[in-house]
């Protein structure tokens, strides 16, 4: 969660654009194998060094506050089977109500990525996913007593120790990847008021993020961040950035029964001139982490890791939801694909444990 890039006190505009920047069939098991191994141990072992999706090890919970609800909640992380894909349970209900975390779930958009089915909802969806993305999580089931991931932090340092925590367990089953294989984009606004986002072919998983608010704590940091996966780390360099607001807009989102659950404690607050937490900032250039820390998440939305490169103006939650869904509209954009050995994989996801 971030505010809108375009603040009623001016945003000027930026660029239209930035700097370019199978599976194998292994012969069969052995008897002695299938003896001393475990049915999973031995498909993992059959299919060779193919990339594997990845659950968790065992269950692992934590309670928190949501951001704008302001609700305590006890968040579950349970492990899935493979192909499961992450899903939310509201298990709060009279009855539960499962909401896959796919981008055709996503109802609302207004500081927050909200999944909706029926009369159930889950907000602030995208800190959580943005670590389950950095730490290639596939499948997963993530119960919820109220309808609001809770906000931790207010960056994804806390559920990269949770699931870390439960510990990342590799399954019997191919990793499907997402290649984007044409351009795809969506942009609104004119002139300085334009805000974009795109999708472009890259072998690997890249980000590049330009932001503008036009605020001297902010304008005092870096306005553009680019991490390329192959060589940047996520969990040192974009999870622990923190989600962020400004103290003249409290009263009015939470009117509009928003960021009751916002302190100090979970996000950076800041007044008309400067950051206002004591402990400062944590990264030089926080601000656009975090924004790239949510479209990290929000990307995730669309099902699968995607191989390319996404580079974003002023973008936010409503932006990165069209953006996947035009995507995912077009079948002629994309192939879904697995690496049958991690010599073909693209340098982003060999070093992916590595470098978390």
């Amino acid at each position: 969660m971030t505010p809108s890039a375009s603040r009623p006190n001016g945003v000027t505009g930026c660029t239209s654009g930035f700097p370019n920047s199978g599976v194998l069939s292994p012969a069969g098991f052995s008897a002695e194998m299938a003896k001393s191994a475990t049915i999973v141990e031995v498909l993992i072992r059959f299919l060779g060094s193919m990339f594997h999706q990845r659950t968790i090890k065992q269950l692992v919970k934590t309670t928190g506050v949501g951001l704008h609800s302001g609700r305590r909640v006890e968040l579950t992380l349970r492990p899935a089977a493979p192909d499961t894909g992450i899903v939310f349970h509201r298990i709060d209900l009279p009855e539960v109500v499962d909401l896959p975390a796919q981008a055709a779930m996503v109802k609302d958009t207004r500081m927050a990525s909200v999944l909706s089915n029926g009369q159930a909802r889950v907000s602030t969806v995208e800190h959580l996913m943005s670590a389950l993305a950095g730490l290639g999580i596939d499948n997963l089931h993530v119960d919820l007593t109220a309808e609001e991931v809770p906000i931790m932090d207010g960056s994804a340092a806390t559920f990269v120790y949770l699931l870390r925590s439960a510990g990342i367990q590799e399954q019997a089953s191919a990793k499907q990847f997402l290649r984007v294989l044409k351009p795809i984009e969506v942009r609104e606004g004119e002139g300085a008021d334009a805000k974009w986002a795109r999708l472009e072919p890259h072998e690997g998983f890249a980000v590049a993020f330009s932001i503008d608010f036009r605020h001297p704590a902010i304008d005092s940091t870096a306005s553009f961040a680019e991490i390329d996966f192959a060589t940047d780390s996520y969990v040192k360099q974009i999870a622990r950035a923190r989600t962020f607001g400004f103290v003249n807009e409290v009263e009015a989102l939470r009117s509009a029964g928003l960021a009751r659950g916002g302190s100090f404690d979970n996000a950076i607050v800041m007044d008309e001139y400067r950051v206002l937490n004591s402990d400062g900032l944590r990264y030089d250039d926080e601000f656009v982490k975090h924004k790239i820390l949510d479209a990290v998440g929000d990307l995730y939305l669309i099902g699968k890791p995607l191989v390319a490169r996404y580079v974003a103006c002023k973008s936010g939650h409503a932006l990165n939801n069209q953006l996947a869904l035009k995507l995912l509209a077009q079948p002629d954009a994309f192939e879904i694909i697995t690496y049958a050995s991690a010599a073909q994989a693209p340098l982003a996801f060999r070093q992916e444990w590595k470098l978390a």
